[in-house]
């Protein structure tokens, strides 16, 4: 069974969005992106949130219009070639190679999907849908890189959770900024 990984960046306040949505603060160093891409090796499926989804459609097929910046020029042809699965109750046609995964039963359609063959799945960013998720049992580690930054509001890492008690598996420090928080649920 295929694993669904969480990956998501997270100010040191719990935010992964300032109070106007900004997402201009992760800052992606050397040592950061070469974790990433070593991370990818893992994964051949990229999951997404509708709302995540759009900022990433709306970046990563013209990033070379956009961005100079060594991580995005590496990790836009990757992106382009990975699976992508968007999960939305209202979109049809996603474009850019994506397949909308909607309807009622969410944790019946992730745990066919865990059951495909493959590697595992990258779940990038979100709220809702990791919380969601989160409250099916379904994902199995989440890998939060805290930045050294103070939103001071926004939307929270882990909105209107319940207890969820974590293992941590491994901490790591890249670019002398960034802390990668790596758990998995903890055994019941």
């Amino acid at each position: 069974m295929r694993k669904i990984i969480h990956s998501v960046h997270a100010s040191l306040d719990g935010y992964i969005e300032g109070p106007n949505g900004e997402f201009d603060w992760p800052a992606m160093g050397p040592e950061l992106s070469a974790h990433f891409f070593s991370q990818m090796e893992r994964v051949d499926t990229f999951l997404y949130g509708r709302p995540v989804w759009e900022m990433m459609a709306g970046y990563w097929p013209n990033v070379e219009s956009i961005s100079d910046h060594p991580h995005d020029l590496k990790f836009a042809p990757l992106w382009r070639r990975t699976a992508k699965v968007v999960f939305s109750r209202t979109l049809r046609e996603p474009g850019h190679g994506a397949r909308v995964i909607g309807g009622a039963d969410l944790a019946e359609q992730v745990t066919a999907l865990k059951s495909e063959p493959g590697k595992d799945l990258l779940l990038m960013g979100g709220a809702s849908l990791a919380a969601e998720l989160t409250a099916h049992g379904l994902i199995d580690e989440y890998q939060v890189v805290v930045h050294p930054v103070v939103l001071g509001g926004g939307k929270a890492l882990f909105p209107d959770s319940k207890r969820l008690d974590l293992e941590l598996v491994d901490t790591q420090t890249f670019d002398t900024r960034a802390v990668l928080l790596h758990h998995r649920p903890a055994a019941r």
